[in-house]
């Protein structure tokens, strides 16, 4: 589950909501301006742009996909003069020194980890990229949702979920034209938490899914209806 969606048109509704939810994050802790900020499993590039165009001294996006990359690179979209610089990666837990930052992003990167060490190295990873009190924000899936929720009318669909090691897998698409297919496994919060707290992370806090303002395309109903089963949450990790 990784910005594979950028592509849609319009964007798919949980990744609306998912940026939507960043963002007012972002804005009630007084915003990106003048900060370091790094974007890890950026994808596309849409919240790097996003921390760029919102005045952050230097936006940095990192990701293991060289196509995923080459297209955040090609993207045209204004960002207001500030520089984007995207880095590719070997792996998510291999991080190159490109420190340090105040603030990173990680938008359904932790969800990616196949194993428990997995999962603490890439909070670690991340940890290490951050000054002392830096924060971290993560967009994560919450579990528990499949076979009792239907995600299909906002762009997922759960196939099949296998359990077995340290989390169960998660065979899933997204609801793009052409669908995508994808992998993940299905942490519970804890495991989140605690692979954060492992890192070094000094506090952890949850926040619920927000969702954008009705309009033609998605009216309040329909988002009433998402918020009462969403795909993520947002996590706030103080160092």
């Amino acid at each position: 589950m990784r910005q594979q969606y950028d592509t849609s048109t319009p964007p798919v509704a949980f990744s609306v909501a998912d940026a939507f939810t960043l963002r007012t994050a972002l804005d009630a802790l007084g915003g990106v301006r003048g900060l370091d900020t790094l974007d890890a499993a950026c994808g596309h590039g849409s919240t790097t742009r996003m921390l760029a165009s919102g005045g952050a001294r230097r936006a940095v996006g990192v990701d293991d996909c060289p196509e995923r990359i080459r297209r955040a690179r090609e993207s045209g979209e204004d960002t207001g003069g500030a520089a984007v610089e995207y880095v590719l990666l070997d792996d998510a837990a291999g991080m190159p020194e490109l420190g340090p930052f105040d603030l990173a992003t990680a938008v359904y990167l932790f969800n990616q980890a196949h194993d428990r060490p997995a999962l603490h190295a890439m909070f670690r990873a991340v940890r290490a990229s951050l000054r002392p009190g830096g924060r971290l924000l993560a967009i994560v899936p919450n579990p528990g949702a499949f076979p009792y929720a239907d995600w299909s009318p906002y762009g997922i669909s759960v196939v099949e979920r296998s359990p077995g090691g340290d989390a169960p897998l998660l065979r899933a698409r997204l609801e793009t034209d052409p669908p995508v297919p994808f992998e993940c496994r299905e942490w519970a919060h804890a495991d989140y938490a605690e692979a954060a707290a492992d890192a070094g992370f000094a506090t952890v806090s949850w926040q619920p899914t927000r969702t954008p303002p009705a309009c033609a395309i998605r009216d309040e109903t329909y988002w009433a209806r998402y918020r009462t089963a969403p795909v993520g949450s947002l996590m706030n990790c103080m160092a």
